[in-house]
């Protein structure tokens, strides 16, 4: 009876030698070996044996990248309130395993710590808006800050990021309208010039159109003059002087006038004379005044023939 409890025992005693004997490491991870409460070693990925009772695993540290993001909230030199986000991204050196574990207790605090105070150095010498442009000025100085501090405790500092810039709500407010107000101002520059190019444009078509509308009416008129001059010749060579011709053109045109007045029907204009005498009266008058013309100007050639002589 003893027996069939004591060989259960001993291999339950065995399970435990050999798991207190035996553990393993993770790719990329770091665990120290102390004896006694004395460090030992550093043990690295794979299966691992320490004495049981006598060694035991003081910790494990991540040989991987991490990143921790600190807030810091600080004044620019145009006295404006401002919230900053930086991320440091950092690694544990792997030769430095004891110093990163042994030297440093709280390696997020020191971190901190050390952005809070370059942070806070950096910002206040410059305005907001040297704050968004040199953002990268910050982070570098924040690096070379931690990079010194921080190399000393068994951590690299692979990067610092400022990632978000944030103004107090009302600084945002205000200077979302002074952009407002800038992008109003060049939209209504750009309508002005539209403006001034349509009406530019506008007088130089209507100029030519008039230009245009001018040589049509020159061009007009030169034909009215030809063809005026081919009827008068036409009536010259029937017996008809040149100013009873004249007349009679012009007479023609009156009784022309009037009928295209009386073609359309809603029109109010009263063409005078338009009694049925006129034509007869204006071909009387226009003839007698052609040739009273013609004999003032034969009169006056005479007189001044006469005064060149003497």
């Amino acid at each position: 009876m003893s027996n069939f409890f004591l060989y259960p025992l001993l291999i339950i005693i065995g399970l435990l030698f050999f798991i207190s004997l035996v553990f393993i490491v993770k790719q990329q991870t770091a665990v120290l070996i102390e004896t006694f409460g004395k460090f030992t070693s550093v043990r690295h990925s794979g299966i691992q044996f320490k004495i049981p009772f006598i060694q035991r695993i003081a910790g494990r540290l991540s040989l991987k990248i991490q990143q921790l993001d600190v807030i810091v909230e600080t004044k620019t030199l145009d006295d404006v309130f401002v919230k900053l986000k930086v991320s440091v991204q950092y690694v544990v050196i792997r030769e430095k395993v004891y110093e990163a574990f042994y030297k440093l207790e709280y390696p997020h605090d020191q971190i901190t710590s050390y952005v809070f105070d370059v942070v806070r150095a950096e910002v206040p010498k410059m305005k907001l808006d040297d704050v968004f442009v040199k953002k990268d000025d910050i982070a570098i100085a924040v690096k070379t800050e931690l990079q010194d501090a921080m190399l000393e405790y068994g951590y690299d500092i692979i990067k610092t990021l400022v990632t978000d810039i944030d103004p107090d709500a009302q600084v945002k407010e205000a200077m979302n309208r002074i952009n407002a107000s800038e992008r109003e101002k060049i939209a209504a520059q750009f309508e002005g010039d539209a403006a001034r190019i349509l009406i530019v444009e506008k007088a130089k078509a209507e100029a030519e159109s008039k230009r245009l509308q001018g040589q049509g009416i020159a061009d007009q008129r030169r034909e009215i003059a030809r063809g005026l001059e081919e009827s008068v010749e036409v009536l010259n060579k029937v017996g008809i002087n040149s100013q009873e011709a004249s007349a009679l053109i012009v007479v023609t045109q009156h009784y022309d006038t009037l009928q295209s007045i009386g073609e359309e029907t809603n029109t109010n204009l009263i063409l005078l004379p338009n009694s049925p005498q006129a034509g007869s009266d204006m071909l009387n008058n226009m003839v007698a005044s052609f040739t009273a013309s013609n004999m003032i100007g034969e009169q006056m050639k005479k007189t001044g023939v006469t005064k060149k002589k003497e």
